[in-house]
């Protein structure tokens, strides 16, 4: 009789645990709000492009002058030499002088201080305040959020320059009082971005899965919705930055702004446009340096945000 071929019987293992590691979520359980660090790390992946480390690279360069205005090795910028007066780039002056021989590289840098420090606070009042409000509407709903939307569309219906000039003659021209003025004013704009991205955020399955299980309202807001709220309303404050670099350069070109010798970018440029006619660079270099700064801010605001959404639409 033909015999049977003999085959061996390997005993197996046990099944190899699920990893919560290999997909960033375990299988087969509700996927949970993901984690700063890991939202992080998603939206600073590769593939930005070089425009966008060329914008970072600039912002950063601004961001060092503006720190270290005091050390770096320039002129006075405060101290007015006649011999110089209206002299052209790359003369005795790397970037010229103004009408009172004032090297204005040495303003720029530390006009760039000021346009750091208000936009920073300003951006910081309006995100504190108006985010904190517009998670709060976005989660609560109902008559709160009605009323607040209510007071924010008020707000928003005045003109933005006329609610500043009135803020300002109010609490003054200092550092301080032109960046808590130009501050308020962006509370309702933030108020409306954390408020829709709130809306989209607590209808998914796990803020859902968290009230089901009787987690406490503040627990909900600060370990489920915050973190993945919190980067688009980030990205959109760098967006928010290149715009109060825009107002304070207006009031400072109305003489609203910082009080004179501070320089600022807005102050240069009205300075400089009694010298158009004869000196062009005088209003044209911070005018250019102005430019970079608002482009590189929306630029990164706008590749960060739109690689948050993509995260976002693939949860």
């Amino acid at each position: 009789m033909p015999t049977r071929p003999s085959q061996k019987l390997t005993r197996r293992g046990p099944p190899e645990p699920l990893s919560a590691n290999r997909s960033g979520a375990s299988t087969g359980t509700p996927s949970r709000a993901l984690s700063f660090s890991v939202a992080v790390r998603q939206v600073f992946g590769s593939g930005f492009g070089a425009g966008f480390w060329l914008a970072a690279f600039w912002l950063l360069l601004i961001a060092f002058c503006a720190v270290f205005a005091d050390v770096l090795p320039v002129r006075d910028p405060l101290d007015p030499v006649i011999a110089n007066r209206l002299n052209g780039p790359f003369t005795t002056n790397l970037l010229g002088a103004d009408g009172l021989g004032r090297d204005i590289l040495a303003r720029l840098i530390n006009g760039a201080r000021v346009s750091v420090v208000i936009a920073l606070t300003a951006v910081s009042i309006g995100m504190l305040i108006g985010g904190t409000l517009g998670i709060l509407a976005g989660y609560f709903r109902g008559h709160f959020e009605r009323g607040l939307m209510a007071v924010l569309d008020v707000i928003l219906a005045f003109p933005w320059l006329v609610l500043l000039l009135a803020l300002v003659a109010f609490i003054g021209q200092s550092l301080m009082a032109i960046s808590v003025a130009i501050g308020l004013l962006w509370i309702p704009a933030y108020a409306r971005v954390a408020r829709a991205n709130t809306l989209s955020v607590v209808q998914r399955e796990y803020v859902l899965a968290a009230r089901a299980m009787g987690a406490s309202t503040f627990r909900i807001l600060t370990r489920e919705v915050l973190p993945n709220v919190i980067l688009p309303v980030l990205a959109y404050g760098l967006v928010a930055m290149g715009l109060v670099i825009i107002v304070e350069s207006a009031l400072a070109f109305l003489g609203l702004s910082v009080e004179a010798p501070q320089p600022t970018w807005g102050g240069m440029i009205s300075e400089g446009k009694r010298h158009l006619a004869t000196a062009v660079h005088v209003a044209l270099v911070p005018s250019i340096a102005m430019f970079l700064t608002v482009l590189s801010l929306n630029y990164v605001g706008d590749r960060l945000r739109s690689r948050f959404e993509v995260k976002e639409s693939n949860l």
